[in-house]
Order: structure tokens, then C-alpha cells, then sequence
């Protein structure tokens, strides 16, 4: 079976603030060993013999006046090396008018969407966003609704307790694809905060302009957990169903626990249980449907 990885990072240290200076509190905990560059090479490296063909860099919060130098970069990358296929870049979406944002990062010829983190948390260490409502922002909902006009999707990332918002949001957008990022980042692991993420996911999955990632599954542990794994799989493809779950690595913040030949390994066996064709769905055609790969 061909594989996409539907989420991935490469980057250039001095182009991050958060891994130069001093280490910052991180939602994924400590991170000194990837406080350097992971290159192209190393990934090709990391996925060696794992069956990936086709993967999407996802935007790796570059200062965001630097979001297109960011794109530029991936495109240089991309014709260096030919990796990655897609491109998920950065694009302010609480501003009046995104368009003319948008008209200039279209000269990228892999741009497939756009990701701006809209989570927010009570727990400082787990808050990107301002606040928790940016989904229900007028000019948040206005400018994602655009994104119809460009053919991108939105990477939408929020925790449970935002997903009424996000259900709002995704309805104010119906021509706009919204991909879920790690199946709404489930946080708390106990069987109340199991039911609450499942609740508020049931409401995301009833809109069908919305696919789920099976991603970063390890981002509260710290620690690749094969059980998690598997629970989280179960239930997000029961409410959306596979043509609308893919499967991506968040490398290389996995990698601070893990290597991939154990993570892809850990996800195949989660979705083990169900068809071909399902499988087949999760690690390759909703991928390459959503993100328009060829």
C-alpha cells in the first residue's frame, strides 16, 4: 500500500523562535533533542522503508510576517528533492480581508491549504490562540468561507470544549474542506474527558465538510501508546468514517518518543481490524483527495 503522511515538518532552527533562546514551556514537553535542524534528508531518512510515497509539510510557525519566505522555502525544497507534495502554509485569518495574503502565496504552485491554530486552553502550556472563540469571529468565519474561491482547505485545530465554535465555523463555510487536526487533540484520558471529546466530536463529524487526521497521538503523553492509539482510531472512524480520517506523523515531535518505523507500525495495527479499502482510505486516498496530490 502506497502511504501519505498527511502531517509533517521540516525546519531550519534559526527560522523558529521557539527552539532558539531559552526553552519554552511546549504542549508536547521537553524538546532539547530537536532543538536543531530536521532537514529533508532526515526525514527521507526517518521514512525509509515504511512505505510512505507522497507526504503534506504542514506550517511550522515561522514569524508570521515570514509565512511566505516559509512557503518559499518548501518550494525550493520540493524542487531540490522533489519531496514534500503538498504544502499547508501559515495565513492570518482574523484580519479584514485575507485575500490579498492569499493572491500572494497562490505563486506556490504545491499550496493546498491553510492552517492558523485556534486552540485554546485554560492551561497556559496548551494555549496558542488568544482566546477560545476565533471560530465564532465574524472575519474569521468570512475569510475561511474564501478559501472556497482558492481551491485550499483549512487545517482547523481546536480542543474539545471549542468544537461548538468550530461546528459554527464549518457550517459558515460549507464549500471549505476543513481537515481536524489529531482527531481534536484529546488532552484529558480519563472517561469523563473521553466522553466530553466524544461528545463534541460527534457534532464536528455530522458535518461533512469536515475530515478527522489521525495525528499526533502522542502530543500529551510524551510517549508512543499503541492503546491510545488504537482507541483513538476506533472512535474517530466510527463517527466520520475512513473516507474522512488520514493519517499523518507529526514528525519530528514524535520523534522526541518515538521513531517512525515504530509509529507507523503502532497506527497500521490500530486500523488493523478494519478493510482494505478502509485502510487503504486512511493511509492513502483521503490524503490524496483532500490535499489534491498527484
Amino acid at each position: 500500500m502506497d502511504i501519505v503522511d498527511a502531517h509533517f515538518h521540516v525546519w531550519r532552527q534559526a527560522d523558529l523562535p521557539w527552539l532558539t533562546g531559552p526553552v519554552q514551556p511546549r504542549i508536547f514537553g521537553p524538546y532539547e533533542p530537536i532543538r536543531r535542524d530536521y532537514p529533508m534528508s532526515e526525514y527521507l531518512r526517518d521514512i525509509a522503508g515504511t512505505g510512505v510515497t507522497r507526504s503534506v509539510y504542514v506550517q511550522a510557525n515561522w514569524p508570521t510576517e515570514k509565512a511566505e519566505d516559509e512557503a518559499a522555502w518548501i518550494e525550493s525544497l520540493i524542487a531540490e528533492t522533489g519531496w514534500p507534495h503538498g504544502l499547508v502554509a501559515y495565513a492570518d485569518m482574523t484580519v479584514p480581508d485575507v485575500r490579498p495574503a492569499l493572491d500572494r502565496m497562490m505563486r506556490f504552485p504545491h499550496l493546498k491549504g491553510i492552517r492558523q491554530q485556534f486552540h485554546w486552553h485554560e492551561n497556559p502550556t496548551y494555549r496558542f490562540a488568544p482566546h477560545a472563540d476565533l471560530c465564532r469571529d465574524p472575519a474569521v468565519q468570512k475569510n475561511v468561507a474564501r478559501l472556497a474561491d482558492y481551491g485550499l482547505v483549512f487545517d482547523l485545530q481546536v480542543f474539545d470544549d471549542q468544537m461548538a465554535g468550530a461546528c459554527e465555523l464549518a457550517d459558515a463555510c460549507p464549500d471549505v474542506t476543513f481537515v481536524l487536526q489529531h482527531s481534536g487533540m484529546l488532552e484529558d484520558v480519563s472517561d469523563a474527558g473521553r466522553a466530553r471529546w466524544r461528545r463534541a466530536m460527534t457534532g464536528l463529524a455530522e458535518r461533512r465538510n469536515v475530515v478527522s487526521k489521525l495525528s499526533g497521538f502522542g502530543t500529551f503523553q510524551h510517549r508512543l501508546d499503541p492503546g491510545l492509539i488504537g482507541w483513538l482510531t476506533s472512535e474517530t472512524v466510527t463517527m466520520f468514517g475512513a473516507d474522512r480520517c488520514l493519517w499523518g506523523s507529526n514528525f519530528p515531535i514524535e520523534k522526541l518518543w518515538t521513531d517512525y518505523a515504530a509509529l507507523i507500525g503502532a497506527h497500521r495495527a490500530a486500523a488493523g481490524g478494519l478493510s482494505a479499502a478502509e485502510r487503504d482510505a486512511i493511509f492513502n486516498t483521503t490524503a490524496a483527495r483532500v490535499y489534491r496530490l498527484t
